[in-house]
């Protein structure tokens, strides 16, 4: 029986994780906590196998944030990142798994380009927010040892149902709407269950290390619009010919880069820590779509 601590109570990763570990109640012991506040402080560590910290803020509008709002991001996910991981040390906690994000490469290419992240890409956060993650992982590879290995997952975009961020948009806009630009873009993407099979792998094999996971198939925007509104019985019509008018509009908004641009992992790079893609791209999405 191996125990787990999940630090962020009501996260979207933290409860799908421990849903999905509960399917093995032989083998997994789950308990969640809240780092908000003083109190977790008091909260004793020892007996845990794993503690995976998922406590965090993300989403920023990078673009309209006071100097006060910046601070609390270091302060959460810097800073908290930290303290939660001394204090697992400090117990004798074995193995700490941090999610960090794909966010700490930059933003996705502008549209019509691409950018594939191997393992030779250096990190180069855009903004403060993937700052924050960056700074907390060098943080912990300062705590890493023999008897405390750090395991830092570096995902691209989540989704699943109940997720939040930009799919529920991406869902909205497919079963809506009769229309759709065709683009050509590449995206790496994970699905929650996958994810969550690559954290239980992880805590498995109690090994450290940076982690890649994404999806098996890269996705791209426009055929995730086709796979939503099937799963919804409806058919959305794919029209060429509107890259050069979402290249123009780009340069007023960044939300055109942030839909149709391209960002995805090598392949080579996310294949440890073995097997975890229990869904494809197709099923994923129905398994998704059903709960809207």
């Amino acid at each position: 029986m191996r125990k787990i601590l999940i630090t962020g109570a009501h996260s979207y990763i933290g409860a799908s994780v421990a849903d999905y570990l509960a399917r093995w109640p032989e083998k997994y012991a789950v308990d969640t906590l809240s780092v908000r506040g003083e109190k977790w402080k008091q909260a004793d560590f020892s007996g845990y196998d794993a503690v995976f910290h998922v406590a965090g803020i993300a989403h920023a509008d990078v673009g309209h944030v006071s100097q006060e709002r910046k601070a609390e991001y270091y302060a959460v996910n810097r800073d908290l990142t930290l303290a939660v991981a001394e204090k697992a040390k400090a117990d004798g906690v074995g193995q700490f798994l941090y999610m960090s994000s794909a966010i700490v490469y930059g933003d996705s290419a502008p549209i019509g380009k691409r950018k594939v992240i191997t393992k030779d890409t250096p990190v180069a956060p855009a903004n403060f927010y993937g700052d924050s993650k960056v700074q907390a992982e060098k943080g912990l590879k300062k705590l890493e040892s023999d008897a405390f290995r750090v395991a830092v997952l570096r995902p691209p975009m989540i989704y699943g149902p109940g997720s939040k961020g930009n799919y529920p948009t991406l869902s909205k806009m497919a079963r809506k709407l009769p229309l759709f630009p065709k683009v050509g873009n590449q995206r790496s993407m994970l699905y929650v269950e996958n994810l969550a099979e690559c954290v239980r792998l992880l805590i498995e094999q109690g090994i450290g290390g940076i982690f890649w996971p994404q999806n098996r198939e890269y996705s791209n925007t426009s055929q995730l619009v086709a796979l939503i509104a099937k799963a919804h019985g409806k058919h959305i019509v794919l029209v060429p010919g509107f890259t050069w008018a979402l290249k123009l509009l780009s340069h007023c908004t960044g939300l055109v880069n942030k839909a149709f641009g391209s960002l995805c992992y090598d392949p080579a790079l996310s294949a440890a820590p073995g097997d975890y893609c229990v869904a494809d791209l197709a099923r994923s999405i129905e398994e998704t779509e059903k709960t809207l």
